[in-house]
């Protein structure tokens, strides 16, 4: 079995909604507009671009298993997903997961346990205030 990871941080922003029902979305972006429904964290360390290369090899298998752990103060939430052979993971800005089969270059994982709109209300709380800082664990596990 081979495992790879690497770990993201982000900042909250008070726009920020979680309502979507098929994605969520972290950005190195330091904005958020009315729209983005999808964005969980702004101001970001990594985009698709900047991912651990190994992870990024992990990823872009059709088998690959992912595991993201979301830290958010006290708050844990652990969302499932798969890899594809059809990522890029080429993105400069950031990271979309979603719980479809779509890929595109800001596509991070597909077939998700979860969207936007699944995450705790007590973290997309915490998550509204422009002081708020969480973390973003990614996992890859591929068999062979």
């Amino acid at each position: 079995m081979r495992v790879a990871k690497d770990v993201v941080k982000f900042s909250g922003h008070w726009l920020i909604t979680a309502r979507h029902q098929s994605t969520f979305e972290i950005t190195t972006e330091d904005f958020l507009g009315p729209k983005g429904d999808c964005i969980i964290g702004i101001n970001s360390s990594k985009s698709c671009y900047d991912l651990d290369n190994n992870l990024k090899e992990l990823l872009k298998n059709d088998d690959a298993q992912v595991n993201l752990i979301f830290l958010v103060d006290n708050i844990l939430f652990e969302v499932r997903a798969f890899g594809s052979s059809k990522l890029s993971l080429t993105d400069k800005k950031s990271m979309v997961i979603r719980k479809s089969s779509y890929t595109c270059p800001r596509t991070l994982a597909i077939k998700a346990t979860a969207s936007a709109k699944d995450f705790p209300s007590s973290m997309i709380s915490l998550l509204r205030r422009p002081e708020c800082r969480g973390v973003m664990i990614i996992e890859s596990k591929v068999s062979h």
